[in-house]
C-alpha cells in the first residue's frame, strides 16, 4: 500500500531549542523518500523517527545556511556506511556547489555509494518519475534559495453508474482504460479526470512570485513562518515570512493542508502561529509542526 506522509525531523530556525531540532523534513511518497533541508542532528532525528538511509532517494536543499544544510555531512556518510543499493540524487542551488562539496567531503570516510548531483540554477522541472514531477522555483533570501514542488500526473476516475449505463463490466473496464474506447463508447464518457496530488516545500524567503507559484493548488504546503506578524519588519529585513503572510499565501493559493514550521526561538507560544495564520483568512487544515510529527498528505479530491 502506498504511503504519502511528511515526517517532521526538526522545526527550529537558526538557533535550536530544547524542544526543536534544526530543520529536517522527510517526505514519503509511495516507495520513495525525499529529504528536505537536513540541518544539524538530522541523522539522529531520522533514527528517532524510524527512518533509515535506505529510505532516501532524493535530497533537496533549498539554500546553504547552516540550519538547512549542516546535517548533509552526516547523512551522506550514513548513506555510504549503510551501502544504500539504489541511486540517490541531490538537488541544491548551483551557486552553493562549493558548500555542498565541503560538506560531502568534510571528513574522511569510505565512499561506497555514487551520489548523483543535480544542481538547480533556474526555475523549472528537475525530474520526472512515474508518480511525480519535481519542480523548483527561485525564492527571495539573502543567499540564493529555491523551493520545491511535487506534482502527481492527473489520472482518471471510473464512474460506475456511467459504466453500467453502457453495459461495460468485468474485463471490459480495463480494456477501455487501456485503449481509450470500447466500440462507440469513449473513455471520457465513463470517467472523469482525477487530479493529481501536489506538495510544496517553501523555506527561507520573503513574499515573492516563487512562493505563490509553488503554493498554487497544493494539497499540502510546508512553509516557513519564522516570525509573528508583529515582527514583520524583521522578517522582511532577514528574508523570512510571518505566520500571517504564510496563512494569506495558503488562502490565496487554495491550499488544503498548511504546515507551519521554522520558528524563531524568540517565541514560546506555538498556538499564536496558528491564530495569526487563521486571522489571515486561511480556513483549511492547519498544522503547527513539532519535531517527530507525522502528517499524512490529504487524500485525493
Amino acid at each position: 500500500m502506498s504511503v504519502r506522509e511528511l515526517v517532521v525531523l526538526g522545526t527550529a530556525s537558526q538557533v535550536p531549542t530544547r524542544h526543536r531540532n534544526h530543520n529536517g523534513y522527510l517526505l514519503r511518497w509511495d516507495g520513495e523518500g525525499i529529504l528536505f533541508d537536513p540541518g544539524e542532528g538530522t541523522q539522529r532525528q531520522m533514527l528517532r523517527a524510524g527512518a533509515a538511509a535506505h529510505d532516501l532517494h532524493r535530497i533537496c536543499v533549498t539554500h546553504f545556511h547552516g540550519d538547512h544544510s549542516l546535517g548533509l555531512a552526516g547523512v551522506i556518510q550514513r548513506i555510504n556506511l549503510d551501502r544504500v543499493p539504489h541511486e540517490i540524487t541531490a538537488h541544491f542551488p548551483r551557486s552553493g556547489q562549493r558548500f555542498y562539496d565541503r560538506l560531502r567531503y568534510s571528513t574522511a570516510y569510505r565512499e561506497t555509494v555514487p551520489l548523483t548531483e543535480a544542481p538547480v540554477d533556474s526555475d523549472g522541472v528537475l525530474a520526472t518519475t512515474a508518480s511525480y514531477v519535481l519542480e523548483a522555483r527561485k525564492l527571495s533570501h539573502p543567499v540564493e534559495s529555491y523551493g520545491y514542488r511535487l506534482v502527481e500526473p492527473d489520472g482518471r476516475r471510473m464512474l460506475p453508474e456511467r459504466l453500467a449505463s453502457y453495459g461495460i463490466r468485468g474485463a471490459d473496464v480495463g480494456r477501455i482504460q487501456r485503449e481509450g474506447a470500447l466500440g462507440e463508447v469513449s473513455l471520457d464518457e465513463v470517467s472523469e479526470v482525477r487530479r493529481g496530488q501536489r506538495f510544496a516545500f517553501v523555506m527561507d524567503t520573503r513574499l515573492c512570485d516563487g512562493v505563490y507559484a509553488l503554493a498554487e493548488g497544493c494539497d499540502m504546503l510546508v512553509i516557513e513562518s519564522t516570525f509573528l506578524d508583529g515582527d514583520v519588519k524583521l522578517a522582511v529585513d532577514h528574508g523570512h515570512l510571518t505566520a500571517g503572510q504564510a496563512g494569506a499565501v495558503a488562502r490565496d493559493a487554495g491550499v488544503r493542508h498548511l504546515v507551519l514550521t521554522h520558528f524563531s526561538q524568540r517565541y514560546d507560544d506555538p498556538e499564536e502561529f496558528e491564530r495569526q495564520a487563521r486571522a489571515a483568512g486561511f480556513e483549511g487544515e492547519l498544522t503547527v509542526a513539532h519535531d517527530l510529527l507525522r502528517v499524512p498528505v490529504p487524500k485525493r479530491r
